[in-house]
């Protein structure tokens, strides 16, 4: 597809949910603009995958709750890339593990400032560039900790998710006359490097339906399918991927 290939922005692209959705993005027809905080090793390892599916990456450094770090990301996206049509919005942390009585104030800021304000400064700054060259799509990764509430784990997250939800919902409707479509993921309990315990996903496989955890690449399918002409006619929808759960 060459440069007909579509642009997409990935926050958080480095591991995990993130890097199997820059994966399936660059199979599926995208150019990627791999946002990570941390790890380049891991982020470049990421981007040399894109590209040897055929997508041009760009892997940038970022705190996504940092403005100026948000806006140098899709600047870097558009010189690099061309024009962003699509914004997936990944990057997140759990805070403090445990009952809330027991979390540090401090963890629990970053975890919002990380998972909301992210969130809406990376779509503020999405739809200001789509608005401009003709439209895109949004997909927020929320979780099913958005419904569940996680109680005894982290009710902090799962507030930041419920947000998440709220922000979908409202957001989709503000920017849909400029041909923006805006929807969420809600994963269940995936095989991730996200979990304080390692074993998590094995130990709560017995209490989902579907009688296991998910993989990554499962989210990333419908993260995809969200981005693509057949989801022309979607916004505003929370698609729950998790087990039944």
């Amino acid at each position: 597809m060459g440069d007909e290939r579509r642009v997409t922005v990935v926050t958080g692209g480095s591991r995990g949910i993130g890097a199997a959705i820059c994966e399936r993005l660059a199979a599926d027809g995208h150019h990627v603009a791999l946002g990570y905080h941390s790890d380049e090793t891991a982020a470049e390892a990421v981007a040399e995958s894109v590209r040897k599916a055929g997508g041009r990456c760009a892997a940038v450094r970022v705190d996504t709750a940092d403005e100026a770090a948000v806006d140098r990301l899709f600047e870097t996206a558009a010189a690099e890339l061309g024009p962003v049509t699509g914004l997936v919005n990944n990057a997140g942390v759990s805070g403090p593990v445990g009952p809330l009585a027991d979390a540090d104030a401090a963890g629990i800021r970053r975890a919002l400032d990380v998972n909301v304000v992210g969130y809406l400064l990376c779509a503020r700054r999405a739809i200001r560039d789509m608005t401009r060259t003709g439209g895109g799509a949004i997909v927020n990764i929320s979780s099913a900790a958005a419904t569940l509430g996680s109680p005894g784990e982290y009710v902090h997250y799962a507030a930041a998710k419920g947000a998440v939800d709220t922000m979908t919902v409202g957001l989709s409707q503000e920017v849909a006359a400029a041909g923006i479509r805006v929807n969420a993921v809600a994963p269940g309990v995936i095989w991730t490097g996200f979990h304080a315990d390692p074993e998590r996903p094995r130990k709560l496989a017995p209490g989902i339906p579907l009688g296991r955890a998910g993989r990554p690449d499962e989210i990333a399918g419908a993260v995809s399918w969200l981005l693509s002409a057949d989801a022309s006619y979607t916004t505003g929808t929370i698609l729950r991927v998790a087990g039944g759960r």
